[in-house]
């Protein structure tokens, strides 16, 4: 904690870190305002009971950073650029020319991310009609004539672009990634006002329970920052080069494995899965029909988060997702060439192939504590929620999964830009 304070300190006395961390602290000061100007015609006290009911509206509210809840003009929030962008991601695995692509530099990125946008547009335009559509079942907003129904899904759609722009321009700034410091910020955002909630209900007997939650926030935090900056380090030798006319030592170094190199994406796209027949649920109780109204009940009761096979299903997907996504980020086979290509060589593996093996053996073996892991944050809140009977200030393992990441990535870009600039003035 007191290397965090240090690092504060410095970055206010440098002036152009000063300058920058202003500028990225008004553009999310003006992300919150916007974030609070609802869309007409809502019944904002009704959607209130409805997102208590339903978790996955909490998971686009998560991803939107806490938009929807208001139901603001940034209601669709950055779900579909968060999800373009997974789909982008598999495209260059499977697609050479998208692969050839991303090898590019920052042409190549430039591109990608045009794509990403492209992806977005219709992903948002479907995100809005299913949110219109789920508010008008259950009574939320009145039918509105073809015109009136363009206007409202123009304005979530540019709402989502506009948090994108927002997001564009504090990665510009180079003090970390603008979709994360937005979720981040969303996140923050709502703390205070849940908190409050949680003190003007609580009682003298559930002391206890919020006692064993804290506890609970306390180690997870700790777990996270544990998992997120465990590495495995592989050592990696390159052998004596000619450069110049000049003979260079051969170098060792390592090559670093994340533990949790797929992040908080498996839970995402796990929680996308499990939560579709609660969703599905609401749809079908609103139906007239009574064969439909009977499905909808039997899937809100047998899918609840407080079943026990709900959490079963929940974890193994999770679980299982990590190791999809972990494939996708690391490659052994590409990673084995590049160390080739480089002259390198892992001591007593031979290059080539016995060196995918080796790196493949590695991955696998750390991404089931990874996945363990992150199948175990998926699961704890709502184990809390069945042990404590209390949903407010309830532990968001994903949402802390996120600020601590946020944190930790954000302080570390920070100290390289200390660093860098201290060097910068030793040359001078």
């Amino acid at each position: 904690m007191s290397k965090f304070f240090a690092v504060i300190k410095k970055i206010f006395r440098d002036r152009d870190l000063r300058k920058k961390t202003i500028v990225v602290l008004a553009l999310l000061l003006a992300f919150r305002f916007l974030a609070h100007i609802p869309v007409s015609g809502v019944n904002l006290n009704q959607l209130k009971a409805l997102f208590d009911q339903n978790q996955f509206l909490g998971l686009i509210n998560l991803l939107g950073g806490g938009t929807l809840a208001n139901f603001s003009v940034l209601a669709v929030g950055i779900g579909p650029y968060i999800y373009a962008s997974i789909v982008m991601q598999l495209a260059t695995q499977i697609y050479p020319k998208l692969e050839e692509l991303q090898k590019e530099g920052e042409y190549g990125r430039q591109k990608i991310n045009q794509y990403t946008r492209y992806i977005t547009i219709p992903l948002a335009i479907l995100q809005g009609i299913g949110m219109y559509a789920l508010l008008r079942s259950q009574g939320l907003i009145a039918n509105l004539n073809p015109f009136l129904l363009f206007t409202f899904i123009a304005t979530l759609v540019a709402g989502t672009m506009l948090i994108l722009w927002i997001g564009e321009l504090i990665s510009e700034q180079n003090i970390g990634n603008g979709i994360s410091l937005i979720i981040f910020a969303g996140i923050v955002g709502r703390v205070p006002s849940a908190i409050g909630q949680a003190f003007s209900t609580i009682t003298p007997d559930q002391l206890m329970n919020y006692a064993l939650i804290g506890g609970a926030a306390f180690a997870l935090i700790a777990s996270i920052v544990f998992v997120t900056e465990a590495v495995r380090k592989v050592p990696v030798i390159y052998a004596r080069r000619i450069r110049g006319g000049k003979s260079e030592s051969a170098q060792q170094t390592f090559l670093p494995l994340r533990l949790n190199s797929a992040g908080v994406v498996p839970i995402i796209f796990a929680i996308s899965i499990v939560l579709l027949p609660s969703l599905l649920s609401n749809y079908f109780i609103a139906s007239k029909n009574a064969a439909l109204a009977g499905v909808g009940h039997f899937l809100a009761t047998n899918f609840s988060s407080t079943t026990i096979w709900y959490n079963i299903v929940y974890f193994l997907m999770v679980f299982g997702f990590t190791y999809f996504y972990t494939a996708i980020v690391i490659n052994p086979q590409k990673v084995s060439e590049d160390i080739q290509e480089g002259g390198g060589f892992i001591p007593g593996i031979r290059p080539g192939k016995p060196t995918a093996h080796y790196l493949n053996y590695i991955v696998t073996r750390i991404t089931l504590v990874g996945g363990l892991f992150l199948g175990i944050v998926a699961v704890i809140p709502n184990i809390l929620q069945s042990v404590t009977g209390i949903q407010a200030l309830l532990v968001g393992g994903t949402s802390i999964l996120i600020v601590v990441s946020v944190v930790i990535e954000t302080v570390k870009i920070f100290q390289t830009q200390l660093v860098t600039r201290s060097y910068e003035r030793f040359n001078l």
